[in-house]
């Protein structure tokens, strides 16, 4: 790798907008949104706004999961929200989450619409919302929370550290891929030995901590993110493969994995859903197929 050295940071910092890499068009320093545009409401007491990136995965697992166990209260619409279009800065986006970041919830069950953002808040309160998925026993409740906070805590690390500058930045550094390989190793170690105890990553019961690590350490465990699986030797975390085969033979969740996804083979994508016969109809190969040829 060549590093660069040449780099002189300014007295003070200002925005380079053609400078932020693969990534330059969804981030910028300022808050608030850019163009006034009110959500879609669906006809679901939850309304779910994201995208099938890792934090949204999350949620819609989630809300399969909960579908499946039988709380009819769990229906629910997503939306997708192209994030490299700019939908994130709609006024009605910001609205919804302030820090314009997918996924967001509006649940809409009561008198009063209530909005919920972040994925790990997201899982707390659908879980509390339907006492599903976080035990109420102290122990295992915290047992659970833990790992869930570790997971919010660690995956900046994963993916704006480390795939970032490994898989999206214009030049290769050392010292950065370097620094974040080595947290991202450990973090997979910390999880390698809790599962080597645990059938579950909080203990015996599956819980909203797997919801919230699967979709980012169960890829990665994969070489699904960064083409960097070999690199960081995912497949010596035994333990690890184990847990994700586990949590990906779910039915709910290899059907959340397909909600608002818009990459991979058009048969796994799934932009909307707004009905359960979504996953048999409206899939992105069925969709193409029904549009006229050009």
């Amino acid at each position: 790798m060549t590093e660069q050295t040449d780099y002189v940071p300014p007295r003070v910092w200002t925005w380079d907008k053609e400078s932020g890499g693969r990534f330059a068009s969804i981030n910028r320093p300022i808050a608030g949104p850019t163009h006034d545009k009110a959500l879609p409401i669906g006809k679901h007491p939850l309304q779910l706004y994201s995208l099938g990136t890792p934090n949204g995965v999350k949620v819609t697992v989630m809300l399969e999961e909960l579908l499946a166990a039988g709380h009819g209260g769990a229906e629910y619409d997503a939306w997708l929200i192209r994030i490299h279009e700019g939908d994130q800065f709609s006024s009605g986006f910001v609205a919804a989450n302030p820090n314009s970041k997918i996924p967001a919830l509006v649940d809409r069950s009561g008198a009063d619409p209530i909005r919920v953002f972040e994925s790990g808040a997201i899982l707390i309160y659908l879980a509390e919302k339907f006492g599903a998925f976080l035990p109420t026993e102290p122990a295992q409740r915290a047992e659970t929370l833990s790992w869930l906070m570790w997971q919010m805590g660690s995956a900046p690390f994963l993916g704006g550290g480390f795939g970032h500058f490994y898989a999206y930045a214009p030049t290769k550094m050392e010292y950065p891929i370097n620094r974040y390989a080595m947290e991202v190793k450990r973090q997979m170690d910390v999880l390698d030995r809790q599962l080597a105890e645990n059938e579950y990553i909080a203990g015996s019961a599956y819980s909203i901590a797997d919801m919230a690590i699967w979709p980012w350490y169960g890829a990665l465990a994969k070489g699904l993110v960064y083409d960097a699986g070999e690199f960081l030797g995912v497949q010596d975390y035994r333990n690890v493969q184990r847990w994700t085969d586990q949590i990906a033979s779910r039915p709910a969740v290899k059907r959340g994995r397909m909600v608002n996804r818009v990459m991979g083979d058009p048969a796994s994508q799934l932009h909307e859903r707004h009905d359960a016969s979504d996953f048999d109809l409206r899939t992105q190969d069925k969709v193409q197929a029904e549009q006229p040829a050009k």
